[in-house]
Parts: structure tokens; C-alpha cells; sequence
């Protein structure tokens, strides 16, 4: 993500004042430049630092970092509402777009239409689902008012027929894709289906520089990408 991104910002004419690494002196690193916004796509162990540095040099920061445990994320967000900030797992405005048009969905169509959420990626991930299905997943049990029980991943002999309060989940891995995230809507007589492609990481670069612009002029408190996009 530090060579897409500074790739990303020669192709939009921004300027990168600095590039450091996790374990680097970033307060060190900011006295001796003069920088408007920093971008974080490091390691959840860094986000502590990464923050000591934006709030002592009273800038802006942009965190994509994933991985931090739900009490730290916490304590971390506490932090980094004292500057502007706009934290997201995924930087993606395609997918950003994809989330909400989901809550659209599953807020329009009843419960009749049976929700499922299918994502594919390359052969080389670990995790499934993915963060960004899991998010899908979760913003359908929120339209729906449903909980984690209702979750099905995957299906596997005699299951019976499907309940109406089910969501399924599906993730498929093979080859070298991106990330292809599906959700659809079937209901008896149609089928309502919302799909993203990813298939060049620069797409979550070019989002994360775009929240990077807007960031800079707003006032503290934690954002994300929804706030950047005006899809909330």
C-alpha cells in the first residue's frame, strides 16, 4: 500500500512529504517537514504512535489499518476524535458505494427476498470472510433487525429449507482475484443482485488520498468513508 499510495499521488499532484515506516520517529519525522495530513496503511500495532504524532503536531490523519482488537479500537477512536480523522477498513469508493446502496436494499426489500453474500479473493488469503463481506453481512442484520444467529456460512447436506430471518454467507477463494464481492436479494418471481469488482489495489489508494483532500478541511472527530463520499 506506501508504493501504491505514492503512486496514486503522483498520478493526483500531491506532493508526499515523507515516507516512514512503523517502527520510525514520526514526531521526529513531522518537526522536520511541513506535511497537512498523514496516511496510515502500516500495522495496528503502529496506530498508537502513528496518533502521538498527528495529535502533537495538531494534523489530520488518514488510518486504514485493520486489526486492532475491539477495546483498543476504542480507546484508539477516543484519541483520534481529538484531530480530524478518517478511519476505514476499506478506502475503495466503489465498494463505499456498494455499502450503501446494500442498506438501501435490505431497508426497501421485505423480508421476503432472502439475502445472501458471496465474495471471492485470491488464493493466498487467510481470513474468510472477508472484512468487507462481514460488513455487508452486518449492515443486512442491522436493516433487518436480525442477529448474529441468523448467519449461515455456507450450507452442507440435509439443511432443510431455508428460513425467511437467514443470511447467508458465501466466500470463495481461488488464482489471483482482488476481491469480488456480491450481495444479492432473491424473492419468489425476481432476483436483485449488487456486485463489486476489485481488480488493481489502487483503487483503495486513490480512495484513501480522496479522504486525505477532504480530511485537511474539516473540523476534529473521527469520520469515515460514507462522511467523504456525502453518503450519509
Amino acid at each position: 500500500m506506501g508504493r501504491a499510495l505514492t503512486d496514486a499521488a503522483a498520478q493526483l499532484g500531491l506532493n508526499v512529504a515523507a515516507e516512514t515506516d512503523a517502527g520510525d520517529d514520526l514526531i521526529g519525522t513531522l518537526a522536520r517537514v511541513e506535511v497537512d495530513v498523514i496516511v496510515d496503511f502500516s500495522s495496528h500495532q503502529a496506530t498508537s504512535a502513528v496518533l502521538d504524532a498527528a495529535i502533537a503536531q495538531k494534523k489530520a490523519v488518514v488510518i486504514g489499518t485493520t486489526g486492532h482488537s475491539g477495546e483498543a479500537k476504542q480507546q484508539l477512536l477516543a484519541r483520534a476524535a481529538t484531530i480530524p480523522c478518517v478511519w476505514s477498513g476499506n478506502y475503495s469508493v466503489g465498494v463505499n458505494l456498494l455499502f450503501a446502496l446494500t442498506r438501501r436494499a435490505a431497508g426497501v426489500l421485505g423480508g421476503d427476498y432472502d439475502a445472501e453474500v458471496i465474495e471471492m479473493h485470491h488464493r493466498f488469503k487467510k481470513d474468510a470472510p472477508s472484512g468487507t463481506a462481514a460488513r455487508l453481512l452486518e449492515i443486512i442484520l442491522e436493516e433487518r433487525a436480525l442477529t448474529a444467529d441468523a448467519v449461515r456460512h455456507g450450507r452442507h447436506g440435509i439443511t432443510g429449507e431455508r428460513q425467511q430471518a437467514e443470511v447467508g454467507m458465501h466466500a470463495l477463494r481461488g488464482g489471483d482475484v482482488v476481491g469480488d464481492h456480491t450481495v444479492m436479494f432473491a424473492a419468489l418471481g425476481e432476483r436483485f443482485e449488487l456486485t463489486h469488482k476489485a481488480s488493481d489495489r489502487g483503487i483503495f489508494a486513490r480512495g484513501a488520498l480522496r479522504a486525505a483532500e477532504w480530511v485537511v478541511r474539516q473540523p476534529c472527530g473521527v469520520y469515515d468513508m460514507q462522511d467523504v463520499l456525502g453518503l450519509e
